[in-house]
Order: structure tokens, then sequence, then C-alpha cells
């Protein structure tokens, strides 16, 4: 009886988000080597090839959002067929707001090593170019497209106290630095990444309304934005009024009730319930 072949490997690799000599030297051995080469944009990728100078032995095969679900499985039988599938997106880090999050999954589901090539990444040359508090960070990414459901994130994100990293694109850039500067406040410090690396690289910093009215002028390019961190809450006083008053402050800032009482129930040392029947006219 034959044995069944052994899995392959899924290697994500990075790629330049600016200059092509940003490459890692891993990537044009694994673009060599790879028999299967899964490219967001294959037209970017015979660009990058040529710049590098390698020639693909493997079989090249598009993975981009729209045909993402559809292709996983494809790319998932190649590597349980014991190929090694090189996936690769336009720049930086494959599945980090790009194609590939899908294929990870089902291949660390179905057994198959998931390795990588390290390299550039957008996200960390803007947090390392900010300015801005590097110790605690987080990553966003792209925040919703509607008004509506961008200002209900930025209203859930207004207590955060790491930095805050996120990308846009550059004709939103300024409708979300001047939601955030309504969500967090005027004055919070941020940074406007553009063209990271790039010949027309540009970092901007400064408060978020000043940065809103900058980009009211017209933003180009590929764009990250970096915002400070909230400043920690002060303690709330456990006096009766105090505590109501800190509910509905919460309340009109957009938080709804119930996560207003924890927030405030938390940040005095009080029980929730305590909190909870002075709100709604309870016994304490």
């Amino acid at each position: 009886m034959s044995s069944l072949p052994e899995p392959g490997v899924l290697v994500l690799a990075a790629t330049p988000i600016g200059q092509v000599s940003d490459a890692p030297p891993r990537l044009a051995a694994e673009l060599a080597g790879a028999a299967v080469v899964a490219a967001e944009d294959t037209r970017r990728l015979k660009r990058l090839t040529s710049d590098l100078g390698v020639t693909l032995s493997g079989r090249v095969v598009s993975y981009f959002e729209g045909n993402e679900q559809q292709r996983t499985p494809v790319l998932l039988e190649a590597l349980l067929a014991g190929e090694r599938v090189l996936l690769v997106t336009d720049a930086g880090m494959p599945s980090v707001s790009d194609p590939g999050y899908r294929l990870v999954t089902a291949a660390v589901e179905a057994g198959v090593r998931v390795t990588a090539v390290p390299g550039p990444s957008a996200v960390l040359t803007a947090l390392a170019v900010s300015g801005l508090p590097v110790d605690r960070f987080c990553f966003e990414g792209f925040l919703p497209r509607k008004a509506g459901e961008r200002a209900r994130r930025l209203v859930g994100l207004a207590e955060e106290q790491r930095t805050m990293v996120f990308f846009e694109a550059p004709h939103r850039t300024a409708a979300t630095l001047a939601a955030m500067a309504e969500a967090w406040g005027d004055d919070r410090a941020a940074a406007v990444c553009r063209e990271l690396t790039k010949t027309h690289e540009e970092v901007r910093r400064g408060g978020l309304a000043e940065l809103a009215a900058w980009a009211d002028e017209g933003v180009r390019g590929e764009v990250t934005l970096v915002v400070g961190g909230a400043e920690p809450a002060p303690a709330i006083s456990t006096d009766e009024a105090a505590l109501r008053a800190a509910v509905a402050e919460r309340q009109d800032r957009g938080m709804n009730r119930k996560d207003a009482i924890v927030e405030v129930a938390k940040l005095a040392g009080v029980p929730k319930r305590e909190v909870y029947n002075l709100v709604h006219g309870g016994p304490a």
C-alpha cells in the first residue's frame, strides 16, 4: 500500500512597500523555487520578478479578495499533495489587511506547516517613524467606509490607551481624520505617513484637527495613520451624583448604558450592581 505524500509548506512572503531593494534576500530564492506562486496581482508579480532578476519555475495562480474563497481549496489541495506554495500580495506581509488569512487557517487546520519570509511592513514602519509611543500598540486596519459605522468604531476605541495604527485610502483620509478628531478630540497626537520608503515619502505630524485640515487639500499615495492612545481615565468618585454623571457622560459620547455602567463601576472600584441601581433608580 502506498503511503500518502508528505504535506507541503505554505510560505507567506513579504514584498517591498516601496523600493524593490528593500526585498528580503530570501524572497528571490523562494520565488524561483516554489511549485506554486499565489499572487494578489499577477501583473505586479511579473514586475517584481523582473526587478529581482528571478525566473519562476512553478505555476502562477491569482489569489485576491474576489476569488480568495474559491481558490483556497485549490491551494490547500496543492499543499496536501506535498507542494511548496508561496503567497505574495501587492506590498507588505500577506494576511495583514491583505489576502491570506483564509489560506493560513485552512492550512493550519489541515496540519500543513506555515512559515514566512519576514520583510517590509507598513504597520511597523509607520509606527517607528511616527514619533508616538511604540512600547504598546494595536493595529486596527481599515475603518468602515460608511460614516455611521466608522463613528461607532471610533467611539469603541475612545478609551484605547495603546498607540493605534490604521490603513486608509487617500480619498478618505481627510474624512477619517475629521471623524477621529470629533470622537477623540482635536488635539490628539497623530501622524499621517504617506508613500513610505518611496520617492515622495512624507510624514506629517500634529493634532487630529490640524491634520484633517491639511488632508482636506488632497492626499495622494498609500496612507498609514498612527494615532496616540487615550490618557488613562482618572478614578471616579464613589459619590452617587458623580457615578450617575459619569454614566451619563459616556452615554452622551455614544456608549451604550450597559457598557457605561460596567466601565464606571470598574473605574470607581464599586460593584456593578450598585451603579446599575443608581442609574435605574433602584435600591442602592
